[in-house]
C-alpha cells in the first residue's frame, strides 16, 4: 500500500480524519506536494529547476500507460489520479512560481495559492459546486499559511499571510467526507492570525484540530 513520504504533521491528521475513499488521493496529493516543494528548495539555478519541474509535467501529461513505473508517488498518481491529472498540472505551475519570479508580487502570491489548491477540488463531490467553492478556499488557506511557514524572508511571508487572511470566511462546513480539510483550514488560519508560524506549533494546534474535525469548521 502505498506510503506517503515527507508528509507534514498536520497533514498527518488531516488524513486520519479522511474516509478511505478519499485518503489515498489525498496521500497523493500531498505527496506530489512534498516532491515539487523539495525540488523548489534544493534549486539555486532557475533553470535546472524548471527542468525537474517540466519532468513531472510531461509524466502527468502523458497516459498511465505510458509512464516510467517504479516511482511510488508517480505510481499513486496513476492508481489514485487517473484522468483528473489536468488539476496536478496546476500544482506543478504553481510550484514554478517560487522559482521563475525574482520578486514575488501580491498577484504571483494569488497564484501560488490558488494553483496548489487546485487539485483539492477533485476530492469534492462534483454535483454540488457549492462544496467545490469552499474546499478550494480552504485548501488555498492551507496552501498560503503552510508557505509562510517555511519562508524566512519577513516582508514575503507577510505578503503570504496577508493572501492568506483575504480569503473569504467559510459560512458553511465541510461535509464528513472533507473533515480532513477543515481540519488543515482551522490550523491555517490559526497560523496566519499568528503572523504565519507553524500550522502544529503550540499546546493549542491540537484542539483546533480536533474541533474541526468534528465539526466541520
Amino acid at each position: 500500500m502505498f506510503a506517503p513520504q515527507n508528509i507534514t504533521e498536520e497533514q498527518e491528521l488531516a488524513l486520519a480524519y479522511t474516509p478511505e475513499a478519499l485518503r489515498w488521493k489525498m496521500a497523493a496529493f500531498f505527496a506530489l506536494d512534498a516532491r515539487l516543494a523539495q525540488i523548489v528548495a534544493n534549486t539555486h539555478e532557475p533553470m535546472l529547476g524548471q527542468m525537474r519541474l517540466a519532468w513531472w509535467r510531461d509524466m502527468l501529461g502523458t497516459t498511465k500507460q505510458d509512464r516510467p513505473a517504479g516511482d511510488d508517488v508517480l505510481d499513486a498518481i496513476g492508481e489514485h489520479w487517473n484522468g483528473q491529472e489536468a488539476s496536478l498540472v496546476k500544482l506543478v505551475d504553481a510550484w514554478e512560481i517560487l522559482i521563475a519570479e525574482e520578486e514575488l508580487s501580491a498577484e504571483a502570491i494569488v497564484r501560488f495559492g490558488a494553483g496548489r489548491a487546485a487539485p483539492a477540488a477533485a476530492l469534492a463531490d462534483p454535483a454540488q459546486a457549492r462544496d467545490r467553492d469552499r474546499v478550494l478556499v480552504a485548501a488555498t488557506r492551507w496552501a498560503l499559511a503552510d508557505a509562510a511557514s517555511k519562508i524566512s524572508g519577513e516582508s514575503e511571508r507577510h505578503g503570504f499571510v496577508e493572501a492568506g487572511l483575504a480569503q473569504p470566511a467559510g459560512k458553511t462546513t465541510l461535509s464528513k467526507p472533507l473533515r480532513g480539510l477543515a481540519v488543515l483550514e482551522a490550523l491555517a488560519l490559526r497560523a496566519l492570525k499568528r503572523g504565519g508560524r507553524p500550522l502544529m506549533e503550540g499546546r493549542g494546534a491540537a484542539l483546533v484540530a480536533l474541533r474541526a474535525g468534528l465539526i466541520g469548521r
